[in-house]
């Protein structure tokens, strides 16, 4: 693949799966720069062991966890959810798609680190077996975990009040 077809192929997701874990837009378009930038950079080292989707997401969730590392060491994240209204959701007059959305998009913010990247996989239909390559566990410990965070965040979206 060129990296143009790369590039087309999975900005989108990439980009979503930035936003899950920084919540800004601008942000997380700022990062899905960065990991095209060492897709671009490390393109012709890429040696075909693993599926092009997963050489990609791995780029990206590293790209992610060393921001979120970086964050933590400045002592003031933008994304720390104290920094938004308690019920956020609640406040809302008419909650549509968008509402719904961005109360997705808080509650993942809201999970650890490991959480965000596996549930952020899933949302970009990455499939089981790739997921549990990109993140070095079993196929059935993906399952297990990802149900366990469904759950957390089913409950941390209705806790945001009618969503």
């Amino acid at each position: 693949m060129t990296f143009e077809e790369i590039y087309a192929a999975y900005s989108p997701r990439v980009y979503r799966l930035c936003r899950g874990y920084v919540r800004d837009a601008d942000w997380a378009a700022d990062l899905t720069q960065e990991v095209f930038v060492a897709v671009w950079q490390h393109l012709a080292g890429f040696r075909g062991e693993a599926a092009v989707s997963t050489w990609v997401f791995r780029i990206a969730t590293n790209t992610c966890l060393r921001q979120v590392s970086r964050e933590k060491k400045r002592a003031t994240t933008p994304t720390a959810p104290e920094d938004f209204p308690a019920n956020l959701a609640a406040e809302l007059p008419d909650s549509g798609p968008q509402e719904r959305l961005d109360a997705l998009y808080r509650a993942i913010g809201e999970l650890a680190e490991a959480d965000r990247l596996l549930i952020g996989l899933v949302l970009e239909a990455v499939p089981y077996p790739e997921i549990a390559a990109i993140v070095g566990i079993s196929e059935g410990n993906v399952r297990v975990r990802l149900h366990r965070i469904k759950e957390k965040l089913t409950t941390r979206i209705a806790s945001y009040g009618t969503v």
